[in-house]
């Protein structure tokens, strides 16, 4: 289905502590995280906050485990910030992820995200952020600019829409894969956030397969999302209460995505991104459950 020498299998590091509640797994140490990553099968991982500021002894570190930077997350606020001071932010990352070996971004814009507050509804109301023409022209712009400074360090930049922010909807998503250019900007595709915001996860990626340049494999529990959406739960809510979990033990289909992605000969990672509740979901069993059901069913 694929090949195996041009698709890696990742993790995040979010199923051991959260980088939004960091209580939740806040006894997991880093190398604990890398450790059970690794005996867990997977040879990439994203970074999360317990991880070394130092690109040396984190690639080190790695490197001891036969694993690797797939990614990271970069907080962009291209809507409430100089563009300067954001590229200057942006920059800095791509030093970080060079020198640990990287070669993708995950940009999400964070300007007026709801995704980090405990009592604001995610499901209800109108609550998150919406932008204006004008807030559209200069968001496009700047991840455009962005998109090439990464382009000329060898990076893709990968927007990765999100649950609360400006970019959660199949429309928003439409409106900025088309007021972007394709040299510069991809797609960071999440099966879970679309299923969460009521998209059809394939129907996405049927419409920009060519532009995905990093995949987040994110399952759902459906009925977790319907007690979120009838008691008005935060995002962080539904995270601790259960929303998400590992490919496999949710609701959402994931052969015509592996399919799909096979087909259009995807070349990069595949990365469990599941963020629960360590202390429910104990992180190596979620961990071995997830590259168990890959394996079954892509081969990899």
């Amino acid at each position: 289905m694929f090949d195996a020498k041009k698709v890696k299998l990742g993790i995040a590091p979010i199923g051991w502590c959260n980088d939004d509640m960091p209580e939740l797994g806040g006894e997991n140490t880093f190398k604990q995280t890398v450790s059970e990553m690794a005996l867990a099968g997977f040879t990439g991982c994203e970074i999360g906050n317990k991880y070394p500021s130092d690109p040396a002894e984190l690639k080190h570190q790695l490197d001891l485990r036969g694993m690797r930077i797939a990614s990271r997350w970069f907080s962009s606020f291209l809507l409430t910030k100089p563009y300067e001071e954001v590229e200057k932010e942006f920059v800095r990352e791509l030093d970080f992820l060079a020198a640990v070996g990287a070669d993708r971004i995950n940009v999400s814009e964070q300007s007026g995200s709801i995704q980090g507050q405990m009592d604001t509804p995610i499901l209800t109301g109108s609550h998150k952020p919406v932008m204006d023409d004008a807030q559209w022209d200069r968001f496009c712009d700047g991840l455009n600019k962005l998109g090439k400074v990464a382009v000329e360090r060898g990076f893709k930049l990968c927007f990765h829409h999100h649950m609360g922010t400006v970019v959660q909807t199949a429309g928003e998503t439409d409106r900025m894969m088309a007021n972007t250019d394709p040299r510069y900007v991809f797609l960071c595709y999440d099966t879970g956030h679309f299923t969460f915001a009521g998209e059809d996860p394939l129907a996405m990626l049927r419409k920009y397969v060519d532009r995905v340049g990093h995949v987040h494999l994110k399952d759902m529990r459906l009925d977790v999302v319907e007690q979120a959406r009838k008691n008005s739960w935060s995002f962080l809510q539904a995270v601790r209460n259960g929303a998400f979990t590992v490919p496999g033990d949710g609701n959402v289909d994931f052969d015509p995505v592996f399919k799909l992605l096979s087909e259009a000969k995807y070349e990069g990672w595949l990365l469990v991104e599941a963020e629960q509740d360590p202390a429910k979901a104990d992180p190596l069993e979620y961990a071995q459950k997830a590259r168990a059901y890959i394996k079954a069913h892509t081969g990899l």
